[in-house]
Parts: C-alpha cells; sequence; structure tokens
C-alpha cells in the first residue's frame, strides 16, 4: 500500500506539470501520512543532509567548468581539430560530430551543454551540406548523451552519492562503455551516409594544417589526461577532479586562448550557480523521499517481489533494463538516480550483480531516455538549437536509440565488457 501511495502521487503531481523536486517532497510526505506520522524536523534534516555532502562539491564545479570551454574556444577547437581528421570522408561532417562529441565528453560530463554546444557549431553546417535537418539534429543529441558515460561525469557522482559506491570506479567503468557508444554512433552513421550519398565536408587536410589543429587544441586535451591520471595515481579525489577541472579551463580560456575577459565571467558563474541550484534541490528533495522509502522498507519488498529471478542474474538485469527504459521515457535522468537506484541496488547486490557495473548500465539506459519523447532533454535542447519541431527530430534520432538498446543488450549478455576493463584500470 505504502508503494502504491508513492507512486501514485509522485506520478499524479509530475502528470500535473509540477517540478519533480516538490512531487518528491509531497509523495514524501504522502507516505508519511500513510505511515500514520508526520514531522517537519525529519523533513528538514533529511534536506539539509541531502545537500551537505563533500562528494556533491563537484557537481557545482563541473558545471562551471563546462560553461568555462564552451565560452573560452574550447569546444571550438575539438571540434575544428576533429574536422581536420575526418572531414575528408564521405559524410564528413557527421564523423566530425561523433569525434567531437566523445571528445567533449571527456571534458565537461554533461550532456545538455556538450549537446547545446555541439548544435550551435554543427547543425547549421551540416543543413548547408544538405543533409536532413532531423538527421543532423538527431545525431547530435545522440552524440550528446555520451558525456554522462566517459569521465568526469555528473550522473556518475549523483549515483555513487545515491548508493555509496565509489565515483571513481565509475568513472573508470564507464570509459569503455562510452567509446562503444561512440563507435554504435560511427556504425549507424556510416550506413546512413552510404545510403544517402553524403559528400564530403572538406577536402582532406595536409599534414601541417593538421598538427597546427592539434597544438592549438593540445591544452583542451590535456585535461582529461590530468583527471584520469590524477585519480589512477591517487592524487585526488573525484571531487577534487572537479577543482582541477574547473581551475584549468579557467586558465586556459583566460590566459592562453584569451576568449573571455574577467568582465565576461560572472555571467558564466551565475549559469553554473543556477544549473547547480536546480540540481542540489532536487537531491535534497530525494534524499527525504529515499528515508521514507527505506523505512517503509520498500527494497525488501522489491527483493521479495523479484525473488523468482534473483538466481538468474542476466534475466534480473533484462528485467531492469526494461524498467528504466520507460521510466527513461517520463523522467530525467538525475531523478531517475535519486528515485531508484537506491530502491533497487539491494536488489542487484541479493543477486550478485556487480554494483559498478549495474551502476553503468543504470547510467546508460538513463541516458537513453534523454533521447526519448516526451521529456527526452537532450531532444528539447537540440529543437531549441537547431529550431525545428519534436516530431522532425524524432524521425532523426530513431535509429540511434535503437542502435543504443542493441548495444546494452550486449552488454547484459556480455558484463565483463564494463568489469574486466574497469578492474584493470582501477
Amino acid at each position: 500500500m505504502i508503494l502504491t501511495v508513492f507512486l501514485l502521487v509522485l506520478l499524479g503531481l509530475i502528470a500535473l506539470g509540477m517540478p519533480i523536486a516538490f512531487a518528491l517532497l509531497l509523495s514524501a510526505i504522502a507516505m508519511m501520512f500513510q505511515l500514520d506520522f508526520f514531522d517537519s524536523q525529519i523533513l528538514a534534516q533529511n534536506m539539509l543532509s541531502g545537500a551537505n555532502s563533500f562528494t556533491l562539491m563537484a557537481v557545482p564545479l563541473f558545471m562551471l567548468a563546462g560553461e568555462l570551454m564552451n565560452a573560452g574556444g574550447i569546444s571550438r577547437r575539438i571540434v575544428n581539430l576533429a574536422g581536420m581528421f575526418v572531414g575528408h570522408i564521405q559524410g564528413g561532417l557527421g564523423y566530425v560530430a561523433i569525434f567531437a562529441s566523445v571528445l567533449l565528453a571527456a571534458l565537461s560530463g554533461s550532456a545538455v551543454a556538450d549537446a547545446a554546444a555541439l548544435g550551435s557549431l554543427l547543425i547549421p553546417m551540416l543543413r548547408e551540406k544538405g543533409y536532413d535537418a532531423g538527421q543532423a539534429s538527431g545525431l547530435i543529441a545522440a552524440g550528446g548523451i555520451i558525456a554522462p558515460i566517459i569521465p568526469p561525469s555528473i550522473s556518475f557522482i549523483i549515483f555513487g552519492v545515491a548508493t555509496n559506491i565509489s565515483i571513481t570506479k565509475l568513472f573508470f567503468a564507464g570509459i569503455v562503455p562510452g567509446l562503444l557508444m561512440g563507435l554504435t554512433l560511427v556504425a549507424v552513421w556510416t550506413w546512413i551516409a552510404r545510403r544517402h550519398g553524403a559528400t564530403q565536408a572538406t577536402p582532406r587536410q595536409p599534414w601541417p594544417a593538421r598538427l597546427r589543429a592539434l597544438r592549438e587544441s593540445a591544452w583542451a586535451l590535456l585535461l582529461p589526461v590530468i583527471i584520469i591520471g590524477g585519480l589512477r595515481g591517487g592524487i585526488f579525489t573525484p571531487t577534487e577532479a572537479a577543482v582541477v577541472a574547473a581551475v584549468y579551463a579557467l586558465l586556459i580560456s583566460l590566459f592562453v586562448y584569451r576568449e573571455i575577459g574577467l568582465r565576461q565571467l560572472l555571467p558564466l558563474f551565475v549559469n553554473a550557480a543556477r544549473t547547480t541550484a536546480v540540481v542540489m534541490f532536487l537531491v535534497a528533495a530525494a534524499m527525504v523521499s529515499s528515508y521514507m522509502i527505506t523505512l517503509a522498507d520498500m527494497p525488501q519488498d522489491l527483493i521479495a517481489l523479484l525473488e523468482p529471478v534473483l538466481d538468474h542474474p542476466r534475466l534480473l538485469m533484462f528485467a531492469l533494463l526494461v524498467l528504466l527504459t520507460l521510466v527513461g521515457m517520463v523522467m530525467d535522468l538525475t531523478p531517475t538516480i535519486l528515485i531508484l537506484a537506491p530502491v533497487l541496488m539491494p536488489v542487484v547486490t541479493r543477486a550478485g550483480i556487480d554494483p559498478v557495473y549495474f551502476g553503468v548500465m543504470f547510467v546508460m539506459v538513463g541516458c537513453v531516455g534523454l533521447l526519448t519523447p516526451p521529456v527526452g532533454t537532450v531532444l528539447n535542447v537540440v529543437c531549441g538549437v537547431a529550431r525545428i519541431n519534436m516530431e522532425t527530430i524524432c524521425r532523426g534520432v530513431w535509429r540511434y536509440v535503437l542502435a543504443y538498446l542493441l548495444l546494452l543488450i550486449l552488454l547484459v549478455i556480455f558484463p565483463e565488457v564494463i568489469t574486466v576493463p574497469a578492474s584493470w584500470m582501477h
């Protein structure tokens, strides 16, 4: 009964258009009344403890790093570098978008930021070359969701905080799946380019021009090396890595590329603060619901419900894959993590599934949800950048969604693709 009350109140309020953070708070209050106790101090204390986390300090810093990279010319140089090396191939602009998506994913960790940056730079170029608006926008959106998988990842930080799993292990476990997502896009785009007779974006560039572009973007490419190397060597924690990323992006933008000045910093800080406030309030509200879910013993009820498949980890993962795909269609990635991850983690642990592997799969499925209507946060962002409607971009993105789902099925069948490299790198 308590689970029914929670779901009815939460989904009902979301359907009415209430912001998810407030819907979570009210669903927690509804559970309190169902359990016949209400205490406003529990609400306040859990919200404070939810936001009072050293690990979550990484969120505003990575947000700030992303703002600085986009404004400071780092994103543009990455796109230029990609064009120098793969722009001459048939359908070259599509490969530029994929190559740039993977490189930017290793810098920002935010799907929305990457999709917005790439969309503003590449969608006009793709349309000028004769590509359909839906195909161009769909490719940019599909490339943008690689960002939460390749470290540094804001989503992995939130998942680690919600489930008490090592964020460093999640970072390392996300490298191979992120690269596989890039290869998946390459395969789909190759088929599209050959079918539609795509042309070259640019002539083949001579090596001196390529080396010059490589030199110009070298400072940007050094950032993921510093972060991964520092984590691998135990020099800093993921939170401290966020500090390094923000300071590094600030120094490069101000003193190396010199594309922003001191007067332009204030709007960038304000934008990062606004986005952070939304995320942190959502985390704080979700912590109240998480407390009530634990108090109502919902994880144990879920374990009892899934008892028949607990001895079959792959079957359980398939079931959870379907569940998370459906949830991802109607809910954004961050609230999905905050609501479902603490509930499902005891089930996964009971079934003997590697928690780090489950964390990567959870976030990957949630990222695919960013490409599916009606919510589809990344879809909405790219629609705004490209100035097209949702129907047009859905026609262009569905092939990539299917390809990603096939990749997820393969990773369920062969979990070693994630666990073995992650164990070796960590």
